[in-house]
């Protein structure tokens, strides 16, 4: 209930630790007088000092609390202009139906994809990340966003064979070299994640290995299976980033959270909290018992 609650100086606090102690041991000694049948006035004003006392706690005990800036915290929004823009092209080809990434070949090599990606953008949160899907042809399944619920559910709806049964792995770069070219970042990264060799693109890989290098966008490769992956390790090696091989689940989840920590964003540094200030509360209540407390001396 308390979690979203604060206080934006909290060191103030031990204000009213002193003020205790010092109540207890710092007592001025009130001059003693001798007279007869003083304890029936005592007793009369007992009441109204006990009260009195309790007026003046809470004064200083709320004016403490009031200079403690009392804070709930509603949101955090994070900055998106410092982020990393990441494209994560992934093949949907016919071969992508194989069960050989989990001992319990119950799923297919997408699904199990599907997954770890989806993993792998809850831990993005200041990126703006994009979606390219390629067999025969390529879909841009999502364009660059930081909304990444939706894109969890977009990921969802993806199937195998949605973009045909081939392998268009040098045009599906092409298209997403295209898409980052003109963006703004600290960085473009593409993540292209291919079970097989390329049998259907168009454009020439010399072609595509020349944009990486002229837009400064790495292509990190990870090759699923066995198969010839020199294709995949000259793309990275051109573009000054890192190629893969994954042959199961937990080489996938490995290389995921290896490239999650060579692209790293400045969460931390960007960010903006969104709180409601509540010192007025415990100020109201500071200046009522004072109030309260100059009537009732003045009363007497």
């Amino acid at each position: 209930m308390f979690s979203n609650f604060s206080f934006e100086y909290p060191y103030f606090l031990f204000l009213i630790v002193l003020f205790l102690i010092c109540n207890m041991f710092c007592k001025a000694k009130a001059p003693s007088y001798l007279i007869p049948h003083l304890n029936i006035f005592q007793f009369a004003n007992q009441k109204s000092m006990i009260f009195i006392n309790i007026l003046k706690y809470f004064v200083i005990i709320f004016s403490i609390i009031a200079l403690a800036s009392p804070v709930k915290i509603n949101d955090t929004i994070i900055l998106k202009n410092d982020g990393i823009n990441i494209l994560l092209n992934l093949d949907a080809s016919g071969s992508m139906k194989e069960t050989d990434l989990e001992e319990t070949y119950t799923k297919s090599r997408f699904d199990v994809v599907k997954e770890i990606v989806k993993d792998f953008i809850s831990t993005r949160l200041s990126d703006n990340i994009g979606i390219v899907l390629f067999g025969d042809s390529v879909l841009v399944a999502s364009p660059l966003s930081f909304d990444k619920d939706s894109q969890k559910q977009i990921i969802d709806y993806l199937d195998v064979e949605m973009a045909g049964q081939k392998t268009a792995l040098i045009d599906s770069l092409a298209a997403s070299i295209n898409i980052l070219k003109d963006k703004k970042a600290k960085s473009n990264i593409i993540i292209l994640l291919s079970d097989g060799e390329d049998n259907a693109s168009k454009i020439p890989l010399d072609v595509v290995l020349k944009m990486l290098n002229k837009y400064n966008i790495k292509a990190y490769t990870i090759g699923i299976g066995n198969f010839n992956t020199t294709m995949l390790h000259k793309i990275a090696k051109e573009s000054n980033a890192k190629s893969y091989e994954a042959l199961s689940k937990d080489d996938l989840v490995f290389i995921y959270k290896d490239i999650n920590k060579l692209e790293k964003s400045q969460i931390e540094q960007n960010k903006i909290v969104l709180k409601d200030y509540l010192f007025f509360y415990p100020l109201f209540f500071a200046i009522f018992s004072l109030i309260s407390l100059i009537y009732f001396k003045n009363k007497e």
